[in-house]
């Protein structure tokens, strides 16, 4: 059932390796061998079956997640009259609840249960069925602090569901082939991201009646939260059916053996590894100053004056960008460097900042944003995990994830506040180009914390190819 889910699947190699050259599976940076003429089965062994179904999970619950978030924004600042300081704290709920809960979601997950494996499976269940469970709560709350917390209890779903799903991801592959792996994930992923924008707005036409009209916009608005609700069940029954229960890294191949339980201080220690601490403290620094997309879509929006009912389309552009470029870059950082790429990546966030703040206007300015903004997320969400899986043993994988998408969720959360104080007291403009300025000296100081050594990572040597004489030794 799982393509290439056993861990004795490898990429081709090279028959003939010359001395002092790197192994690909040693150095992240280092090119994968593979045998000429075999490009496809290669990256089919690269990404394990088990990957292929947590893309699926993945889109099944993004359609359902970006059917919401694409309304959000109107119905909370239209519909029901909120200041964008208010939407900026709502905004910044879901990444900080997401960050509260993200830390015990990777220590539980790492705790073994009866059968002594890893419980990452079930904490992923709890968080996605967490998240199902909200989308039809949003039909009967209309208010805005009832909206907050039901916000509040789905973003709490995801922080449990991240750290698990990634570490599956992780122990699932071979190291050397991580990052195009990571890569196919966030492109199924994405694909879900474009889809649910595009269902929203068939929804909302359907539905009948203006889009703002009072009697047309909570009829479109609850027809797209119910049909987000069924959609969410479904992705739950995925994971349920079709992701193993057990799922564990062979025993050497990160460097470290780890006995009886872990605890969550042993998860918080991660940060003493250089490797991790540098990576962490640069996500962290990179998230002050990234803009929310809400906060990025309505720029784009009320700047080049496009209808309202359109909004709902501008995450396409998104979506597609980082759909058709996740796997080429995910390869591209297990050549280079993932460390290198998730720079890069918030260098082209700058691109779409500077783009956006210039005079020019018109319907190339916002495909040029929205490419670039794709690009963003295809060059450092998934190249961020990846990088982090490096550095942490596989008995502690879920907690040392979770560390560094906490960091860089608590960052994202105090540039929400921050920017939805700036956008109420001088203008989005403005508060858009201090932001880009921000960022621009965080990705100065990031690319100096980034150019120290990596070598205190945890060493995790490829899987050896055993010799077919034995009587050939070590």
């Amino acid at each position: 059932m799982y393509v290439a889910d056993s861990r004795s699947s490898k990429a081709p190699v090279a028959p003939a390796t010359r001395p002092g050259r790197r192994e690909a599976a040693g150095d992240p940076g280092a090119p994968t061998a593979e045998a000429p003429g075999a490009g496809g089965k290669a990256v089919r062994a690269a990404v394990p079956g088990t990957v292929l179904v947590l893309g699926t999970v993945s889109l099944v619950t993004d359609v359902s997640s970006e059917m919401v978030s694409a309304v959000l924004p109107l119905y909370l600042l239209t519909g029901l009259g909120l200041s964008p300081l208010g939407f900026g704290l709502l905004d910044g709920i879901q990444n900080g609840f997401s960050a509260l809960v993200r830390l015990a979601g990777g220590h539980l997950a790492d705790r073994r249960g009866r059968d002594g494996a890893p419980r990452h499976k079930a904490i992923a269940a709890v968080g996605y069925g967490l998240s199902a469970l909200c989308k039809p709560l949003l039909l009967l709350v209309h208010t805005v602090p009832l909206i907050g917390a039901v916000l509040a209890v789905d973003r709490t779903g995801k922080g449990l569901r991240t750290a698990p799903r990634d570490a599956m991801i992780s122990l699932a592959t071979e190291p050397a082939h991580r990052g195009r792996a990571f890569g196919v994930h966030r492109a199924m992923d994405t694909a879900g991201a474009l889809l649910g924008p595009l269902t929203a707005f068939l929804v909302l036409r359907m539905a009948g009646g203006p889009l703002l009209a009072d009697g047309g916009q909570q009829q479109g608005y609850h027809a797209v939260f119910a049909v987000s609700a069924c959609v969410a069940v479904l992705g739950v029954l995925v994971l349920l059916l079709f992701v193993p229960n057990r799922l564990t890294e062979p025993a050497g191949t990160d460097g470290s053996a780890t006995g009886g339980q872990p605890r969550l201080r042993d998860g918080l220690a991660l940060l003493r590894t250089p490797g991790l601490r540098r990576l962490t403290l640069c996500a962290v620094l990179l998230g002050l100053t990234t803009v929310s997309d809400s906060f990025l879509y309505l720029l784009v929006q009320r700047r080049l004056g496009l209808a309202t009912e359109y909004f709902p389309l501008l995450p396409l552009g998104t979506a597609a960008a980082f759909l058709l470029l996740a796997v080429p870059l995910g390869a591209l950082a297990d050549r280079i460097g993932r460390r290198k790429l998730f720079l890069a990546g918030h260098g082209v966030l700058l691109l779409a900042y500077g783009l956006l703040l210039s005079p020019l206007s018109g319907l190339p300015v916002v495909c040029g944003v929205l490419l670039l903004h794709g690009a963003f997320y295809a060059a450092t969400d998934g190249v961020l995990a990846a990088a982090a899986a490096d550095t942490v043993p596989a008995g502690q994988r879920g907690a040392g994830l979770a560390l560094v998408g906490t960091g860089q969720a608590l960052a994202r959360f105090t540039c929400s506040l921050g920017f939805g104080a700036l956008w109420s007291a001088v203008g989005g403009t403005t508060a858009l180009t201090w932001s880009a300025l921000a960022l621009a000296g965080c990705v100065a100081g990031a690319a100096v914390v980034l150019r120290e050594p990596a070598a205190a990572s945890v060493p995790e040597p490829p899987v050896s190819e055993e010799p077919a004489d034995p009587e050939v030794r070590p």
